[in-house]
């Protein structure tokens, strides 16, 4: 058994965030409702259609964490009127019989390594977290290329965090409307100092 099984990992949830449920059991359409009516505050009595299409966009954003299986997920909605603004997700990586210690260069070549479907080279620095060393890397992808290579630009910051050698975490914050990268990857930066390992 990996020594993450045995620990705890916790993330502080910004304000605008509403935690998507990942592993609980619940039944996603009426969650989605809940959370968005409680996002939208006093606005959902105004405008109902912004609960329906917020509670949507909650729906689906659930689906696709869970497909992942992420330790925890945030849709980050700073303005619910516009949305999800970016998405929050904090994974484990486990050392495993191809690379039975994590280190930092290992995060570092998982994360910062360019794909076909790069938009610009990745942005690769060292840190140091009260988790343990990291990595931080600055990416961007043509999501969903068509023949011709054109697609939305998805862009991202991840942290790759070592609290223990048999196992690693990876905090990555993805978002589409590149105006906002640079506030997204400061954001990124301070939820990567409240990961805790206990």
């Amino acid at each position: 058994m990996p020594a993450f099984s045995t620990s705890t990992v916790r993330m502080r949830t910004p304000d605008g965030a509403v935690s998507l449920p990942v592993r609980e059991t619940v039944d996603l359409a009426a969650w989605s409702r809940g959370a968005a009516l409680r996002r939208a505050g006093t606005d959902a009595g105004r405008d109902g259609r912004l609960v329906e299409a917020l509670a949507e966009e909650l729906r689906l954003a659930a689906e696709d964490a869970r497909a992942r299986g992420p330790v925890t997920a945030l849709s980050y909605v700073p303005e619910p009127h516009l949305g999800e603004l970016a998405r929050v997700e904090l994974s484990v990586l486990v050392a495993d019989d191809t690379h039975p210690t994590m280190t930092v260069e290992l995060l570092h070549r998982y994360l910062a390594a360019p794909t076909a479907d790069s938009y610009r080279m990745p942005e690769a620095e060292p840190r140091t977290l009260p988790a343990g060393p990291a990595v931080r890397v600055r990416h961007a992808y043509v999501q969903d290329p068509g023949r011709d290579g054109t697609g939305t630009v998805l862009e991202t910051c991840a942290y790759g965090i070592v609290p223990d050698t048999g196992w690693g975490l990876v905090l990555l914050t993805s978002w589409q409307q590149q105006v906002y990268g640079d506030a997204l990857c400061a954001l990124t930066d301070e939820l990567a100092r409240t990961v805790a390992v206990s």
